[in-house]
C-alpha cells in the first residue's frame, strides 16, 4: 500500500510541476513584449548595458537571465531597433546599446498601445467584441 501511496505522490509532484512549467511558460512569452519595450524604454533615455538591464528588470519582478536578456538583445539589434558599440566602462568592456530612431517609432507607437491597453484593462465592463446573444453557441 504504501509503494502505491509513493508513486501517486511521485505523479502528482511531477504532475504539479509540469503544470507550473506550462505557466511559468505562457507568463513568460505573455511578459516578453513588455520585456522588450521595457528595454526600449531605458535604451531612449541612456546608453544600456546588459547586467544593468537584467538588475532593472529584477527591480520590476521580472526574473530573466542572461540567457534570455542576450538574445533579447541582439534580436533587437538585428531588427534594427538598437544598435549596439563595445565601450570601456569601469576598466571593463561592455557591449553597450542605444535605441535606434527605428526603435524610437517603435516604442512610440508601443506606448500608445500600451495605453490603450491600459486603459481597457481597468475599465469596469470593457467593450463587448460580440453581439449580445448572437453568434455564438455553447458546444
Amino acid at each position: 500500500m504504501s509503494i502505491y501511496r509513493s508513486s501517486i505522490t511521485s505523479n502528482k509532484v511531477s504532475s504539479d510541476s509540469q503544470y507550473i512549467d506550462l505557466v511559468l511558460n505562457h507568463q513568460q512569452e505573455l511578459f516578453f513584449g513588455l520585456i522588450r519595450i521595457h528595454v526600449l524604454l531605458h535604451a531612449s533615455h541612456e546608453p544600456i548595458f546588459g547586467l544593468a538591464m537584467m538588475e532593472e528588470l529584477t527591480h520590476h519582478g521580472y526574473r530573466i537571465g542572461p540567457g534570455t536578456l542576450y538574445p533579447l538583445l541582439h534580436g533587437l539589434e538585428r531588427n534594427g531597433l538598437l544598435a549596439s558599440a563595445s565601450k570601456i566602462v569601469g576598466g571593463r568592456r561592455r557591449r553597450v546599446y542605444r535605441i535606434t530612431p527605428a526603435g524610437q517609432r517603435a516604442l512610440d507607437k508601443a506606448r500608445s498601445k500600451v495605453d490603450e491597453l491600459h486603459h481597457e484593462l481597468h475599465e469596469e465592463h470593457p467593450r463587448r467584441i460580440s453581439p449580445p446573444g448572437g453568434g455564438i453557441t455553447a458546444s
